[in-house]
């Protein structure tokens, strides 16, 4: 069980971005196993952020296109969301006395990091180093190895 971050989702979608094909290939891959892989909604929100901003994503796409290219995300039956539970606000609050330093644009990530621990996962997908500020998630750089 991982979760997948935005920029592995943003290479992926990216035709100008030297990291789409391997980062595609994962995609494929996993929505092709039958173990479970997660996203949040948060990371779809951000996706659709970047992929639609001219400013950031070199030819932004129109909101239909990158709600496309999740839709085809949502069709595959190993794909799993993972949302607060009952349990929400007390894990925030162990992540954030555990580490009091977070703040500003850390506290997205944040998010991330407190619902894989919610729900128990570990591993994440990323290109992202933010992540190794968490010390109960493992960031794996799938483009390390490539």
């Amino acid at each position: 069980m991982f979760v997948v971050d935005t920029n592995i989702l943003v290479y992926a979608a990216d035709a100008d971005s030297a990291f789409q094909a391997p980062c595609k290939n994962l995609l494929e891959t996993w929505a092709a196993q039958s173990s479970a892989w997660y996203l949040t909604w948060g990371i779809v929100y951000e996706f659709l952020s970047v992929t639609t901003h001219p400013g950031v994503f070199r030819v932004a796409w129109p909101l239909a296109q990158s709600w496309r290219f999740i839709a085809s995300l949502l069709a595959c039956g190993s794909l799993g969301f993972l949302i607060p539970t009952e349990r929400h606000a007390a894990v925030a609050a162990d992540v954030f006395r555990e580490i009091p330093h977070l703040r500003g644009r850390l506290l997205h990530d944040a998010e991330t990091a407190i619902l894989m621990r919610e729900h128990g996962i570990r591993r994440i997908y990323t290109r992202d180093t933010h992540f190794h500020r968490f010390p109960f998630i493992e960031p794996i750089d799938p483009l390390a190895r490539a």
